[in-house]
């Protein structure tokens, strides 16, 4: 299954916005997407409570994983978000 561990680049992590902004790409690829930070289960990444439920705070990595025709196109677009930050 492909796979991409980031870096979260916006200070906040994956909270209030930046997790909004996230999900909301998850949720428009056309297959489903997980992501995990080291120490917990992977959820789906088209879950707003599950990814707050991560506790991923700047700087931290997570990995993302799909699986599925078009998976690396979609982690690649996914990773390259998480890059950016997404708080303003």
């Amino acid at each position: 299954m492909p796979q991409r561990i980031v870096n979260v680049a916006s200070r906040v992590g994956l909270h209030a916005r930046p997790a909004a902004v996230f999900v909301k790409a998850a949720s428009a690829a056309a297959l489903p997407v997980t992501i995990a930070k080291e120490g917990k289960e992977p959820v789906s990444a088209r879950s707003i409570l599950a990814v707050l439920g991560l506790d991923v705070r700047g700087g931290e990595e997570v990995v993302l994983e799909a699986d599925g025709d078009g998976a690396e196109n979609v982690l690649e677009d996914l990773a390259r978000l998480l890059t950016e930050d997404l708080e303003g």
